[in-house]
Formats: C-alpha cells, structure tokens, sequence
C-alpha cells in the first residue's frame, strides 16, 4: 500500500475558504476516481512556515493505481485548484510506501 501526501502552505487570507473547498469538493472528487481507499486531512501545527499549513493524504492500494490517477485524474484536478487559488498557496507531494 502507498500513502500519497500533498503538503499545502496556504496564506492565511485564503485558509477558511480553502479548506472548505477541499472538504466539500476537491477531497469527494479525488475519491470518486475510486484510486484510493482512505484519505486523511491534517493541519500542521508546528510548522516553521508562514501561513496555514496542511497535508492532504490519500491511501493506494497499488502503484498501478496510483499511476492511473496520475496520468488520468490528477491534472485537471490540479488545474482547478490552481485556478481557483491562484498564487495564494505553495504545494509539494510525496509518495511513501507502508514498510509497518
């Protein structure tokens, strides 16, 4: 199993909003690929970083999968959130295998 995170540092003009679009509208679309089997949403509370920082997590049951969303799902996905927060947020993803 794979947990794919994205690491979200959101200006924090732009957090309320942000987070309610991602649990009524990017979090349900990601999981409707039926790519991934879980997901987890996070708030970092010690980050060094100015703004609000969150990881958005995701749990694949293969790399095939994961790839598939990738390749399929994930570009106009991003797209959208990068249009519709549009310089108010940094990003970076990871993806880790479970070892335990």
């Amino acid at each position: 199993m794979l947990l794919y995170n994205v690491t979200f540092i959101i200006e924090e003009s732009a957090a309320v909003e942000w987070l309610l679009w991602m649990t009524e509208e990017h979090i349900p679309a990601v999981l409707a690929t039926e790519m991934f089997v879980s997901n987890r949403l996070l708030r970092v509370i010690d980050s060094p970083n100015e703004g609000v920082t969150f990881c958005s997590q995701y749990v694949a049951q293969s790399m095939e999968d994961y790839e598939t969303y990738q390749a399929v799902h994930a570009p106009a996905l991003i797209q959208e959130l990068d249009s519709r927060f549009k310089d108010k947020f940094v990003s970076f993803r990871t993806l880790m295998e479970y070892i335990a």
